[in-house]
């Protein structure tokens, strides 16, 4: 989390909301990284977890990330977790939620829905206090 936390303050650079993600490999290395960086590349689609996750998948050389584990510092949105279960990971670690736009326990369960072809572990809550002052912080300054 502390690697996905760093992450997430290069965001800030670019005003962009910091939220950070890192996909770990089946050797326990970090096989893609990503922060969130819709302003800076004006792309809808520029969130954290999935620029991790098509970083994961370039290195690996491999869609199907079966082996890996996503952590990301704030609950991925309804995308994110669409991602992440097309991409077949098994293991989901994130630090705050989102009781707004979460999609993995909040608002809706994407991950956990017995209707798709699969299922994620999600490990909630790491370093929760910290990943959430960081968007706080963030969203106080710019209110």
């Amino acid at each position: 989390m502390g690697l996905a936390l760093a992450e997430a303050r290069l965001a800030l650079a670019s005003a962009d909301v910091p939220v950070g993600a890192v996909v770990v490999g089946p050797g326990g290395a970090v096989v893609g990284r990503g922060h969130n960086a819709r302003e800076a590349a004006a792309d809808p689609t520029a969130h954290a977890e999935l620029l991790a996750l098509r970083e994961a998948s370039a290195t690996l050389g491999r869609w199907r990330l079966d082996d890996c584990t996503l952590v990301v510092t704030l609950e991925p949105c309804l995308m994110c977790a669409g991602a992440t279960v097309l991409a077949r990971v098994p293991r989901l670690v994130l630090g705050a939620w989102d009781p707004k736009a979460g999609a993995c326990g909040s608002q809706w369960d994407v991950v956990r829905d017995r209707r798709v072809n699969h299922r994620v572990e999600v490990v909630g809550g790491v370093r929760e206090a910290e990943c959430a002052a960081l968007l706080r912080e963030f969203f106080a300054r710019h209110r």
